[in-house]
């Protein structure tokens, strides 16, 4: 026997659809989130399954991070995450009014694993150690960006009305720098303000400092954290031998790709994901190769610097770049297949449990054309 289970989350709450092989609606429920929540969809699924010893729970969510969807693959169900742009392509299959719904996402989610479950990729079974490195170094790199944010708002703030301060710290959010706006300096520049104005613009600045402080604080609290987690985890050792690789851009990928083995397919697989590689779509006698625009945001930026980083960690990365640079290929696309090149080498490293060799890696390029350097 086989069941179905559309689950639209929310924040707060899940609808939920039970379907039967044929189609049939069994149940439709709205859940909360959390443990009590997924305590009633296990008494639910199991009112339907009885005791029988073969069934199959099959699971379509829009998903693949988090305690519900962990718990789900905990339980032994088949979970499917399932791209939102997905979901709104066959949504517009069985429809043309582009109507919207909890409920009815529940449904749509329900009938597409029943029917076109061949087409997805189920969640990878991440171990917890992968699942702590992420939610750390996840946490960690938000920290940066809502500190930049930050800083962004302080320099907006000061060169509005304390200009000088702009030339007089370079980096605004380095410790020294906001202890001393913290205590109002006046610049010589700064003569030519009022008292008034210099005053009204630290004051409106200090919240900002204060923030930024906070933040730089946790921000090395965590790396630490972040440092610790991944130093323990079984893959570290082969990460972090990657060329530009350190322990917190490290953390990173591993976050961001998961650790478990039978994930990706082969290297093709892996850097699909990572958006590395183009797309490439044919009509007729027309060929377009695009860069992919649906992508994993932190994986992106971590793999763009271990790329940027390798260009002088690694004589064999270097020579790569080079060549495409020499045919006219901008730097940003440089990067990327340099990135897309290196997240080949490292699904390699993986699957053979063996440590990144620089020989290995590029000595097979040596006696390539030109032409040969691929995107």
């Amino acid at each position: 026997m086989r069941l179905f289970v559309g689950d639209d989350w929310a924040e707060d709450h899940h609808d939920v659809e039970v379907m039967s092989e044929a189609g049939k609606v069994l149940a439709r429920r709205r859940l909360p989130e959390g443990v009590a929540g997924i305590a009633q969809l296990h008494a639910l699924i199991g009112g339907f399954l009885g005791e029988e010893a073969d069934a199959e729970v099959v699971v379509g969510i829009e998903t693949d991070r988090g305690p519900w969807v962990t718990a789900l693959i905990a339980a032994g169900y088949l979970v499917y995450p399932v791209n939102p742009l997905q979901a709104s392509r066959y949504r517009e299959r069985h429809g043309v009014s582009r109507a919207k719904s909890d409920s009815g996402d529940a449904h749509m989610l329900a009938d597409m694993v029943r029917t076109d479950s061949h087409q997805l990729r189920p969640a990878a079974g991440d171990s917890p150690e992968a699942e702590a490195v992420k939610v750390l170094a996840r946490t960690h790199k938000t920290l940066i960006w809502e500190r930049t944010r930050a800083v962004q708002r302080l320099r907006h703030q000061l060169r509005e009305y304390f200009p000088a301060a702009l030339e007089a710290f370079e980096d605004l959010d380095a410790p020294d720098t906001l202890e001393l706006l913290g205590k109002a300096p006046e610049p010589a520049r700064a003569a030519r303000l009022t008292r008034a104005q210099v005053s009204a613009a630290l004051k409106r600045a200090r919240p900002l400092i204060a923030v930024i402080t906070t933040l730089n604080e946790q921000v090395k609290i965590l790396q630490g954290q972040v440092g610790e987690h991944f130093g323990r985890h079984p893959d570290a050792e082969i990460i972090l031998s990657q060329p530009g690789m350190g322990a917190i851009l490290g953390a990173r990928v591993l976050a961001e790709f998961g650790d478990d083995p039978h994930r990706y397919r082969d290297g093709k697989a892996r850097r699909n994901y990572a958006a590395t590689s183009p797309v490439t779509r044919a009509s007729g006698k027309k060929k377009v190769v695009a860069a992919r625009f649906i992508h994993n945001d932190r994986l992106v930026d971590a793999l763009r610097a271990q790329a940027f980083t390798a260009l002088s960690a690694s004589p064999g990365a270097r020579a790569f770049y080079d060549e495409l640079r020499a045919r006219g290929i901008e730097h940003n696309d440089a990067l990327r297949r340099l990135a897309s090149r290196l997240v080949g080498i490292l699904h390699g490293c993986l699957k053979t449990r063996t440590l990144y060799d620089e020989a290995t890696a590029w000595g097979h390029r040596e006696n390539l054309p030109q032409s040969s350097v691929a995107a």
